[in-house]
């Protein structure tokens, strides 16, 4: 029997047809990288910034931190380069870890982004600056051509993020993080994800952020493997410009997060995008492949998967949501999780290799139930909001949680359905 043709294949195999493969690695990456994240404005002093990290809280940090704060784990950020000078990064960037053939200036960040990104991973708090979700993580710099490099010489030089991506694949990074987003479609940089995949890494992309500017599909998150991350508000809001689709996976907080202004590093804004909760997605692997270090990246994924806030059926994941909000906490405080098998993949059907195993072809796994909010989520300090998406305008409302604390979704009825029935269409 042919296997149901996947999310993913099907705009790869259309835009293939087109004679896709002209468009290079280099332009998916371009002028993406600064629009990952929108800074909105300066922000408080570094001395209060932590307070403005909401998303800690709400995802039950300090809990999860008992159990795992990432040690052991590398996350590569292919991004505009990472500062390593920043209060909250020192010691936490593996420059020299970066292979030779793409380590031009990885230390240099041209747009700030990517020490973002670090920071929200990784980041110690040293002088009150960021705490990363996983600050016991370290993070590997790939730094790739984007929006903000002007220098023409800068741009031959910098390293396309299909170039980034293989390379990172042959190190022993185990998650590689991918904040940012383009409509270019890569044939070159899609083989490279697949490569990585094979090679047992785990890799976050942001969906975009064109939610409310067309909503046009972006890449790398369309392409099988490649794990799509939507955007959450500190009300459980699903971001208004967060891109909706078929290649949503989860949702993560990206609204009202504390970042860096520019590349000078010397003012703080408060920033929204898919790319912080990309990071915090990536974050969020980390913690759990931390405390499971002989789990494979199929199992910390199914786990992230079992355990995602959601209330509709997990075999019919959302265009909004995905598979729900990312919960870490939920596996980390679990003893007797069962991740599943190490060697089958979770998104199979997504992936197009749901009637096989092995690196190329895995198969699908029994799903494991998803907890339901219990009295012990909503009692232990956290608070609920309300998280819309705009599936239909029925307006129903139920209760899911996000990490230790209650938040309300608004779904939808038929509308919905058929917007996720296109996930395998």
């Amino acid at each position: 029997m042919k296997p149901e043709f996947s999310r993913r294949r099907a705009v790869t195999a259309h835009l293939t047809k087109l004679n896709a493969r002209r468009v290079s690695a280099v332009c998916s990456a371009l002028g993406m990288l600064v629009l990952g994240s929108v800074a909105v404005g300066p922000e408080a002093a570094a001395s209060d910034i932590q307070s403005k990290q909401w998303y800690l809280k709400a995802m039950g940090a300090e809990e999860m931190w008992k159990y795992s704060t990432g040690k052991g784990v590398k996350v590569a950020v292919i991004d505009s380069g990472i500062n390593p000078n920043t209060p909250s990064l020192k010691g936490q960037v593996l420059a020299d870890e970066v292979p030779k053939s793409v380590a031009y200036h990885v230390t240099q960040d041209y747009a700030g982004h990517g020490t973002d990104m670090a920071e929200l991973i990784a980041g110690t708090g040293a002088g009150g600056e960021i705490k990363g979700l996983a600050p016991g993580a370290k993070v590997v710099p790939y730094r790739i051509y984007g929006e903000g490099l002007k220098d023409p010489k800068e741009k031959e030089r910098t390293p396309s993020a299909t170039a980034a991506i293989k390379a990172a694949a042959d190190s022993d990074v185990k998650i590689i993080n991918m904040s940012f987003a383009s409509p270019y479609y890569s044939l070159d940089e899609e083989e490279a994800i697949k490569y990585a995949a094979s090679k047992g890494k785990l890799l976050f992309a942001g969906i975009g952020n064109t939610g409310d500017k067309g909503n046009k599909g972006q890449y790398p998150a369309q392409y099988p493997y490649a794990v799509g991350v939507s955007a959450i508000n500190e009300d459980g809001e699903v971001g208004k410009f967060s891109t909706h689709g078929n290649y949503v996976d989860f949702a993560a907080p990206g609204v009202g997060i504390p970042s860096w202004c520019d590349n000078t590093f010397t003012k703080r804004c408060i920033a929204y995008g898919t790319s912080p909760a990309t990071a915090l997605a990536s974050a969020s692997a980390a913690l759990i492949w931390s405390a499971h270090p002989d789990w494979t990246a199929n199992q910390v994924l199914r786990s992230l998967i079992d355990t995602a806030a959601r209330t509709w059926p997990k075999d019919k994941p959302g265009t909004y949501l995905g598979y729900g909000v990312v919960r870490p906490r939920r596996v980390l405080i679990n003893k007797n999780i069962d991740p599943g098998p190490a060697n089958v993949d979770p998104l199979a059907k997504e992936n197009g290799t749901a009637d096989g195993e092995g690196e190329d072809a895995k198969g699908t796994s029994t799903p494991t139930p998803s907890p339901k909010p219990s009295a012990g989520d909503k009692a232990d300090g956290q608070t609920s909001a309300a998280a819309k998406t705009t599936d239909s305008g029925d307006h129903t409302r139920t209760w899911v949680t996000i990490g230790a604390a209650a938040a309300v979704l608004l779904i939808a009825g038929a509308g919905f359905a058929v917007l996720r029935a296109r996930r395998n269409a």
